[in-house]
C-alpha cells in the first residue's frame, strides 16, 4: 500500500429495519481495537484478510472470506490487524429484538462460525440494505438469520411449515395483495396471522415458490407496467404502487423486465413489446432475473 492511499475505509448508516441498531462497513489496514463494550450484538462478516480478536478476555482468531463472528451485548472484547493487509469485514449490530442477551454465554463460548449458509444470508442482507425501499424484504431476510444464528446458540425454536400450513401461506398473500401500495412488515403480518415470522416465509415460500417479499414486488411491478403503458409518468408510478422512489421502481423493474421504465412507458400507443424495442444498450449488465 503506497502513501497516498487510505489505510481505513469506513461507511455506516442505520436502516429503517426493527432490530438492526447500525450498518458498518471496513477496511482497515493497520488498527486496533481498545478493550470495549456494546449495547447491541456484533455480527460480523469477514470479506478479506484475517483478525485477531478477544472476548471475555479469551483470545481468537478469524481469516479468510466465508467467517462469521458473533459478539455478545454488554462483554469486554478488542480487536486488531494481523497482516499488513488487513481485513476487511461487513457488520451489524443487532438490539435484543433479534436476539435475547439470555444467549450470551453460549456466543462467548464459541463467538466464531464457518458456516457458508449463515455467511451467505447475511451477505444478501446487506445486499438489500444497501438500497432504501426495500424493508420488507430486509425484515424477510434478517429473520432467516436470526433463525440460523439460533440454531448456533442452540436455541431454534421456529417450526417447520407442516402439510397444513398452505391455510397460512393463503391467508399472507392474501394480506399482501389488499396491501400493496401500502405494504406490511414482517412482525405485522406476523401479528395479524398468529404466526411466528420465519414460519411465515417459509409457509409462502413452500406454497408459491418464491418469498413474500419476491411476491410483493412482482405484484407491484404488474401495476406499475399497466401504469406505464396508460402514460403515466416513471415517477408518478413509482410511488402510486408502493416503491420508496424512482430509482426504487427503475432497479427492480430493470431487474425484472432488462428495460427501463422510462423506456417501458415510451411503447404507450406504439402496440409495440418491449422485447421487439429495447435495445442491447438499454440493458445494463447489473440485470438479473428476480431472486
Amino acid at each position: 500500500m503506497t502513501g497516498n492511499q487510505p489505510r481505513t475505509r469506513i461507511s455506516a448508516w442505520r436502516p429503517s429495519v426493527a432490530g438492526i441498531a447500525e450498518v458498518f462497513h471496513a477496511h482497515f489496514a493497520d488498527h486496533a481495537y481498545p478493550v470495549h463494550t456494546h449495547d447491541t450484538w456484533d455480527l460480523m462478516i469477514l470479506d478479506e484478510g484475517s483478525v485477531d480478536f478477544a472476548v471475555d478476555r479469551r483470545r481468537h482468531g478469524a481469516a479468510g472470506a466465508g467467517t462469521v463472528i458473533l459478539l455478545p451485548p454488554g462483554v469486554p472484547h478488542d480487536g486488531k490487524t494481523v497482516s499488513p493487509s488487513g481485513f476487511r469485514k461487513r457488520v451489524l449490530y443487532l438490539d435484543t429484538r433479534v436476539l435475547p442477551g439470555r444467549w450470551t454465554g453460549a456466543a462467548v463460548d464459541r463467538p466464531v462460525h464457518g458456516d457458508g449458509l449463515l455467511h451467505h444470508r447475511i451477505h444478501q442482507l446487506h445486499g438489500v440494505l444497501a438500497h432504501p425501499g426495500d424493508q420488507f424484504e430486509a425484515e424477510s431476510r434478517l429473520a432467516l438469520v436470526r433463525e440460523r444464528l439460533l440454531f448456533h446458540l442452540n436455541a431454534s425454536q421456529v417450526r417447520t411449515p407442516e402439510r397444513a400450513s398452505g391455510r397460512t401461506a393463503a391467508a399472507l398473500r392474501e394480506l399482501l395483495d389488499s396491501r400493496i401500495h401500502a405494504g406490511v412488515s414482517l412482525d405485522e403480518a406476523a401479528a395479524i396471522l398468529h404466526a411466528h415470522p420465519t414460519h411465515l416465509i417459509r409457509c409462502f415460500k413452500q406454497s408459491y415458490g418464491v418469498p413474500p417479499h419476491t411476491y410483493l414486488t412482482g405484484r407491484r411491478i404488474d401495476r406499475a407496467r399497466r401504469l406505464l403503458l396508460a402514460g403515466r409518468r416513471p415517477a408518478d408510478v413509482a410511488t402510486a404502487v408502493g416503491f420508496y422512489d424512482q430509482a426504487h421502481l427503475n432497479r427492480h423493474f430493470t431487474r425484472h423486465l432488462s428495460v427501463t421504465p422510462a423506456r417501458y412507458a415510451a411503447l404507450h400507443g406504439r402496440g409495440a413489446s418491449p422485447e421487439r424495442t429495447a435495445s442491447s444498450a438499454d440493458r445494463p449488465e447489473s440485470a438479473v432475473g428476480s431472486r
